[in-house]
């Protein structure tokens, strides 16, 4: 909402999500605070140079957030946050001023953002603009930004798959997992996916194509539910999961079996990490397994376009996206990764143009 302006330059009102405190434990929405009260100048700041103004139209919502939040976190492709500032993630923007010369206003691009309603983004290497207008925007969050370019990476770059392989992959409804599964497929091989309830088992062996599902909160024991969907065992497993779910499948891999490393979801919340007990299967087995930050990986965004973009024009790939409204519901869609509220890609719609 426009309400004033400053030597002509209008002013915005830009609501925003703050780091309240670091997060020990389980992420809260009371750890984070939503700030409506502030004010943005639509402007650039005065002689500066390679930096762009966006509105923000869509904000992803992914777990690997949650490692930011710790007080002694990390900092890879993106900064860790600091209470008080605003919370940073992958968002799908539109160009209202630009001091950068590879971007124009007006333009529709996919960057790291603040969460809140207009960003001023200094950090230009990480911005991609947007070639294909003919899919809806907000796949730019998910199915054609981060988390599909991550699916991609850690499936064909790291595991090399091969037709005919078998293919374990965990979270397996969630944004990357369901990817990854149909990756998979259309290379031709066994997938089998776990998800946290019956109504993620049904989508991922009606919706998305996978050979065989299982509900892990239902299994007594996970590595006899992985030997009854794989007896052959496993060839590939995507790991978006860590602990129970890894020791598992560490116990039924395949010789000369890959695993990616991808996320570690259920470790996230923990104050205590769990080990793994079985990790002498990488010796006996030869296995190979890799973790990776997809923003090593940006030079090959171009050619994972090559590939997704045919699937998606002939329908091949089935995407799901799981929205919520508004940037003061922001908070308790992240939260909701957590405890598996959200079915397919999570985002939050802050405005559709």
């Amino acid at each position: 909402m426009a309400f004033g302006d400053e030597n002509g330059v209008v002013v915005k009102r830009n609501k925003k999500v703050l780091l309240k405190k670091y997060v020990n434990g389980f992420v809260e929405e009371s750890d984070m605070e939503v700030v409506t009260n502030e004010t943005i100048l639509l402007e650039l700041p005065q002689g500066s140079k390679d930096i762009v103004l966006v509105k923000n139209l869509y904000l992803s919502c992914d777990p690997f957030m949650r490692g930011l939040m710790l007080e002694m976190s990390e900092s890879h492709y993106m900064e860790a946050f600091v209470p008080g500032s605003v919370i940073k993630g992958f968002g799908v923007s539109r160009v209202l001023k630009s001091g950068h010369p590879n971007f124009k206003e007006g333009e529709y691009v996919w960057a790291i953002t603040g969460w809140e309603e207009y960003s001023l983004i200094t950090d230009t290497e990480k911005i991609f603009k947007i070639p294909f207008t003919n899919v809806p925007l907000s796949y730019y969050t998910g199915l054609l930004g981060m988390t599909g370019f991550t699916a991609y990476v850690g499936f064909n770059e790291i595991c090399n798959p091969k037709k005919g392989e078998y293919v374990f992959v965990s979270a397996a409804s969630g944004a990357v997992g369901q990817i990854v599964g149909q990756l998979a497929k259309l290379m031709g091989c066994y997938v089998v996916g776990s998800a946290g309830s019956d109504e993620k088992v049904e989508l991922l062996k009606t919706k998305f194509g996978f050979d065989d599902a299982f509900n892990y909160k239902k299994e007594k024991s996970l590595g006899a539910a992985l030997k009854r969907c794989f007896p052959k065992g496993i060839d590939i497993y995507f790991d978006n999961v860590g602990g129970a779910t890894l020791d598992a499948a560490l116990l039924n891999m395949r010789d000369n079996g890959r695993i990616s490393a991808c996320g570690m979801i259920s470790q996230y919340n923990l104050e205590e990490l769990e080990g793994v007990h079985f990790l002498v299967k990488m010796i006996t087995k030869r296995l190979t397994m890799k973790g990776f930050l997809v923003g090593d990986y940006f030079n090959l965004y171009p050619k994972f376009l090559e590939v997704i973009m045919p699937y998606i024009k002939n329908g091949k790939i089935t995407y799901l996206e799981d929205k919520t409204e508004g940037i003061e519901n922001a908070p308790a869609a992240l939260v909701g990764l957590f405890t598996g509220k959200n079915v397919g890609k999570q985002l939050v719609v802050l405005a559709d143009e």
